[in-house]
C-alpha cells in the first residue's frame, strides 16, 4: 500500500567491532505497528545498527466478531514486507519475531501468521502477556544497569499494559493488564472529539483496570517508574518540546497536555511539536491511562526510557548463546514447585540425551528442548498417576513457563505425551526424522528407568534409519527380568504406525 509509512533509522555512529559482528535481529507484530531492531552485543550492551517502525492498525482492524478484517491484514503483510527488506540488508545471525495482545485475542490470528510467515520467510511467535512483560524488564533493566534498584516498569501498548516490578536483574512481579490505547481510543474518543466529559470517563475506566494491582506487599515496593513504550516516550517528547514540562511525566504535566488537547476539540485538529503523523490516537489513549495509572497507584513521577521489548528480546538472545539460559531457570522451578522427583527426572535426562546423540540427529535444533522435556515428563503426577504423560503435556503447552516460545512448548508437550503409550496420539511423529528420533530417545530412557536398568551407554546401541534397531547384552535381558516385556509393547506400538523395532543380540 502506498500509504504505509516507514520509520527507518541506520544509526551510524555505533562502532562496529573488528571482524563481523554476531547480529541479532528483534521483530515485534504489535497492536499499533511492527517494529524491529537490528544490532549486537559488544561485551558490554546491546548496540542498536538498524531500527525500522512501521504502523499496521491490526488493533483497529478487529471486527466486532473478534476477527482481524481482510483490509487490516493485507495491511499488516504489506508491513512485513518492508522489514524483510530491512533483514534482508543485515542478514543478521539470529531473529526472533514476537506477537503480542492484538495477535493474542483475535479469533483468526493463526490465518494471519499463517500469510506473515510466509511473507516474512521466517516463525512468529505469539508470547503470553507475561512473557511480554518478562522481555520487557530484560530490556529495560540491561539498559538501565543500576544494581539493587526497586523500580517499577510500565509499558503502555495498543491492546493492554505491562506492569513489571523488580529489583535489578530480578522480576518480582509481572502483569499483563487488557487495557490498551487502541481500545480506548474507539471506545472513548469513537470519532475523534476530545472533551473532558470523554477524557474523565477513559480515565476513570483506566483506574478500574488497575485498582486490582496494588496490595500491601506492592504498595512501597519500588523508588522509581520508568516507561518504556513508544507512546510514553512520544508524550515525553510532546511534553517537553512543547514548554508544558519535562521529559519526567507527572499527573500535573499529564493533565496540562489534556488540557490542550481539549482546546484542540479534535484528534484531527491536534499540531503539537514533536507529534509524529500516525501517533495521534495512541497518544490520546496513552495520555488517558496514564494519567489513570499513575494516580490510581499514587505514582510521582514515570521516566521514559529507551528499551523494552525488542531490546530485551535481544538480550534474551544473546543470553541463551552464552549458557544463561531463562528456560533453565524456569525448568528447575516447575520442579521444585510440584515437587517431581529430581532424582529420576536427571536420570531420564540424562539416558534421552545419550540415546538422542546414537540417533544421530541432523541438526540440534531438538537437544535442549528434548532434555527438557525428559526433566519434566512426570510433572503431571501433580495432578494423577493416571495418565501422568496426559496431564503434564496439558499443563507444559498451557502454562506460562518465561523464556518459551508457545511454538517450544508445543514442541515439548508433544514430547512429553509421546513418552509412553501409544504413538498415534503424536501427531506428526512420521513426518520429521529428528522429531521421532527425539520420540524414541524419550521412549527408550522412560523404559530403561521404569525396569531399573542402570544403562551402560557403551553396551547398548540404538539405531534408526528405515527400522529401528536396539542392540542389548544378552546379560542386560537377564538381569531385568521386566524388560522384555516393556520392549515387546514398545514394538507393538511403533509397529503401529508402520515402523519396525528389531532387537539385536550385542557382542560384548
Amino acid at each position: 500500500m502506498s500509504n504505509l509509512q516507514l520509520s527507518d533509522t541506520k544509526i551510524r555512529e555505533r562502532n562496529v567491532t573488528p571482524g563481523k559482528p554476531h547480529l541479532l535481529a528483534a521483530v515485534d507484530l504489535g497492536s499499533n505497528s511492527f517494529r524491529l531492531h537490528v544490532g549486537y552485543h559488544d561485551g558490554k550492551s546491546i548496540q542498536v545498527l538498524r531500527t525500522a517502525r512501521v504502523p499496521n492498525r491490526l488493533a483497529f482492524g478487529m471486527e466486532q466478531s473478534g476477527n482481524l478484517s481482510s483490509a487490516s491484514m493485507q495491511y499488516g503483510l504489506n508491513a512485513l514486507t518492508h522489514l524483510r527488506d530491512v533483514l534482508s540488508e543485515h542478514l543478521p545471525d539470529e531473529v526472533r519475531i514476537v506477537g503480542t495482545n492484538t495477535l493474542r485475542v483475535a479469533n483468526n490470528s493463526a490465518e494471519f501468521i499463517s500469510s506473515a510467515e510466509k511473507t516474512i520467510g521466517l516463525p512468529i511467535e505469539v508470547i503470553s502477556g507475561e512473557e511480554e512483560a518478562r522481555l520487557i524488564y530484560v530490556g529495560i533493566a540491561n539498559q538501565l544497569s543500576i544494581p539493587g534498584e526497586n523500580r517499577l516498569i510500565v509499558d503502555i501498548g495498543g491492546g493492554s499494559t505491562e506492569l513489571i516490578i523488580g529489583k535489578g536483574q530480578d522480576i518480582a512481579r509481572a502483569e499483563s493488564i487488557g487495557i490498551g490505547t487502541v481500545d480506548l481510543r474507539k471506545t472513548f474518543f469513537p470519532v475523534g472529539e476530545l472533551d473532558k466529559k470523554s477524557f474523565d470517563a477513559a480515565i476513570l475506566y483506566a483506574r478500574s483496570r488497575f485498582e486490582n494491582f496494588l496490595s500491601s506487599s506492592t504498595q512501597t515496593a519500588w523508588t522509581n517508574v520508568y516507561g518504556s513504550s513508544g507512546t510514553m516516550r512520544a508524550i515525553g517528547d510532546i511534553v517537553s518540546k512543547n514548554n508544558i514540562g519535562s521529559e519526567t511525566l507527572t499527573v500535573k504535566t499529564l493533565r496540562k497536555l489534556m488540557a490542550i488537547l481539549i482546546e484542540y476539540g479534535n484528534v484531527d485538529s491536534i499540531k503539537l511539536n514533536k507529534l509524529q503523523p500516525g501517533r495521534t490516537d495512541s497518544i490520546v489513549g496513552g495520555l488517558a491511562i496514564m494519567i489513570g495509572l499513575m494516580e490510581e497507584l499514587g505514582i510521582d513521577a514515570i521516566v521514559p526510557v529507551e528499551g523494552g521489548l525488542r531490546l530485551g528480546v535481544m538480550w534474551d538472545l544473546h543470553l541463551r548463546a552464552n549458557e544463561r539460559d531463562r528456560r533453565e531457570q524456569s525448568v528447575k522451578k516447575i520442579l521444585a514447585r510440584f515437587s517431581c522427583d529430581e532424582t529420576r527426572a536427571n536420570r531420564v535426562a540424562e539416558y534421552t540425551s545419550a540415546l538422542y546423540a546414537q540417533l544421530k540427529p541432523a541438526t540440534d535444533a531438538h537437544v535442549k528442548l528434548l532434555r527438557w522435556s525428559a526433566l519434566l515428563h512426570e510433572v503431571g503426577l501433580a495432578i494423577s498417576p493416571t495418565n501422568y504423560h496426559k496431564h503434564g503435556a496439558y499443563m507444559i503447552e498451557n502454562g506460562d513457563l518465561p523464556g518459551f516460545t508457545s511454538r517450544e512448548q508445543r514442541l515439548m508437550a508433544k514430547l512429553i505425551v509421546g513418552q509412553k503409550g501409544n504413538l498415534r496420539k503424536v501427531a506428526g511423529v512420521v513426518d520429521n526424522f529428528d522429531f521421532m528420533k527425539a520420540i524414541l530417545a524419550i521412549r527408550l530412557a522412560v523404559m530403561f528407568t521404569q525396569a531399573r536398568v542402570d544403562a551402560d551407554f557403551n553396551l547398548l546401541r540404538v539405531r534408526l534409519k528405515s527400522r529401528i534397531e536396539l542392540e542389548l547384552l544378552p546379560s542386560m535381558i537377564a538381569a531385568h527380568p521386566t524388560l522384555p516385556y516393556w520392549i515387546e509393547r514398545e514394538q507393538l506400538f511403533w509397529r503401529e504406525i508402520g515402523i519396525d523395532f528389531l532387537i539385536k543380540e550385542k557382542i560384548s
